[in-house]
């Protein structure tokens, strides 16, 4: 049993040495804790605890928690435990342990006071605005070098770039433009059809997939996939000191990093926007046909008087201030994340949410203007 592993001696005045002995490990069972202290509560004269081994004793990490535990109970009762006794390993083992584990607290959370929380928000605000629009000059500058043929950059890289921004994406642009084409299908068929009137759903489909809903839909998916890249990319090297590396030999970072990123998405978002047109009619009229019942001929003829050049050009616009947006937003943060593996993380989130959320007031401001111009 493991209480016969277990003998009390009190031959000396005010101290208890506990004669160990057999097998004292885990799969053989301890002797229960509350023995040894039930013996310290009916000598309470006791100020030193002592150890005396037998030969056939044998223990491991179980017998560590047990002299632990036993520890904190004579610390309690102002007790003194000798380890002079034990063997060596078990003395650098306790060392170990955590001391006082029994008074550690939770952290209390001090909430801090709301005028200091709004004036820490609005001064990191200004702070972000400032480093925003310094990123800002630094593009026109590395761009102005670029006019000049004064931009150092690596070609390789700009093209596999440029391959990774159009051909790569078109997979992901094809499905999701093909399925906005289908929806706006659908939902122009159900009021329509109340007035016998669906021939019009080739007029909604066509002018709401060139005009916003193509530019809007590749904008928010290039957001996920290729700002989300841009800024994991320049995260990591930010985190591994790539970076500074480049400005230590006299590189700029702007230049030879984003300036090949934003040449890339300006240049291949509006043609992406506009492959997503076509995908998104071809949708409408492959419902509209097989399913909806109305003549391709008549259908095209329709989807060609109502989408209009201007239309065209608004789209393509659209895709080109959204280049620059998701390219700057995807970089800004590469360049300002932490040195950190949870500051690449957070890097690539704030990317995907400052592009969408500029994305959407690009897309109300754009149209503001189109509606007080007159087209």
């Amino acid at each position: 049993m493991p209480s016969e592993k277990l003998a009390f001696d009190y031959s000396k005045p005010k101290t208890l040495r506990l004669k160990l002995s057999g097998n004292w490990q885990l799969s053989a069972g301890l002797p229960a804790l509350n023995e040894l202290l039930s013996q310290l509560d009916s000598h309470a004269d006791v100020r030193e605890i002592g150890f005396i081994l037998s030969q056939d004793f044998k223990w491991d990490s179980a017998f560590i928690a047990f002299l632990f535990r036993l520890s904190q109970a004579a610390k309690q009762k102002n007790i003194l435990l000798v380890t002079q006794g034990l063997p060596p390993q078990v003395d650098k083992l306790l060392k170990f342990t955590p001391p006082e584990a029994e008074k550690i607290v939770p952290h209390k959370i001090i909430k801090e006071p709301f005028l200091d929380s709004v004036g820490t928000r609005v001064i990191g605000a200004r702070d972000s605005t400032l480093s925003l629009l310094n990123f800002l000059g630094d593009i026109v500058l590395a761009f102005s070098r670029l006019v000049r043929h004064k931009a150092f950059f690596r070609k390789d890289d700009f093209f596999a770039i440029v391959q990774r921004c159009g051909a790569d994406a078109l997979g992901l642009v094809s499905l999701i433009s093909v399925l906005v084409g289908v929806i706006l299908a659908f939902i122009g068929a159900i009021q329509l059809k109340l007035f016998g009137a669906q021939i019009y759903i080739a007029d909604i489909v066509g002018i709401a997939m060139v005009r916003v809903m193509g530019a809007v839909m590749t904008a928010v998916l290039m957001s996920g996939r290729t700002g989300a890249s841009f800024a994991a990319e320049l995260g990591i090297m930010q985190a591994n000191e790539e970076i500074d590396a480049l400005k230590t030999l006299g590189v700029s970072p702007v230049e030879f990093l984003v300036m090949p990123r934003v040449l890339a998405l300006v240049m291949m978002l509006p043609l992406l926007t506009l492959y997503a047109d076509l995908m998104g009619i071809l949708g409408g009229f492959v419902i509209s046909t097989g399913i909806l019942g109305l003549n391709p001929v008549e259908y095209f003829n329709h989807t060609m008087s109502a989408v209009k050049l201007s239309n065209l050009w608004i789209g393509l616009i659209h895709g080109f201030v959204f280049g620059i947006i998701i390219a700057v937003a995807g970089c800004f943060r590469g360049m300002q994340c932490a040195r950190s593996s949870e500051g690449v993380g957070e890097a690539t989130t704030s990317a995907v949410v400052t592009a969408i959320t500029a994305i959407v007031i690009a897309t109300a401001i754009i149209t503001f203007v189109c509606q007080v111009l007159g087209v």
